[in-house]
């Protein structure tokens, strides 16, 4: 699937989440598919991208370290299945996929804090700051990715290669 309609999709899902392990649970989705962007435009994207492109996947590896998977296996919210990023086949349109992912992130950071100033349970709470910390890094990543595509996209209409 296109990583503009995962992308989607994740955005959706946490529309839909109410429970605090079901938000944490699409932070962990919305890393794994940073990871998977990331990787496939550092193997497949435009060269320019490729090294802004492997911080990103970089980013997107430690934003799901920083969740503890085994507590959310427990909940429920993420079973010992592949997540919805294993179903990434390719990024058609690069722009709008990093702008999806920005605003997923952006989302992210909101609910978890919404999910911080709520909980009672001082594990959940730090889980939720270092989430909402991975998810700036992310998004940081991203912007870079886009810096340098917009660059690229400026050579190119200029007819500098």
């Amino acid at each position: 699937m296109d990583a503009v309609r995962l992308i989607a999709a994740g955005r959706h899902a946490l529309a839909q989440s109410g429970a605090a392990m079901d938000i944490v649970g699409e932070a962990w989705q919305a890393q794994a598919l940073t990871q998977g962007i990331g990787s496939w435009l550092a193997v497949a994207g435009p060269p320019e991208l490729r090294s802004e492109a492997r911080g990103l996947g970089e980013a997107g590896s430690r934003g799901c370290g920083v969740l503890d998977r085994s507590a959310l296996s427990a909940e429920g919210v993420a079973p010992d299945y592949p997540p919805r990023a294993a179903q990434l086949t390719g990024v058609a349109d690069v722009r709008q996929a990093l702008l999806g992912l920005q605003a997923l992130f952006g989302e992210v950071g909101i609910a978890l804090v919404g999910v911080a100033c709520a909980t009672d349970d001082e594990g959940l709470y730090w889980q939720c700051i270092e989430s909402i910390d991975a998810a700036d890094e992310s998004s940081d990543r991203v912007r870079a990715v886009l810096r340098r595509l917009t660059v690229r996209e400026r050579g190119s209409a200029s007819g500098v290669a």
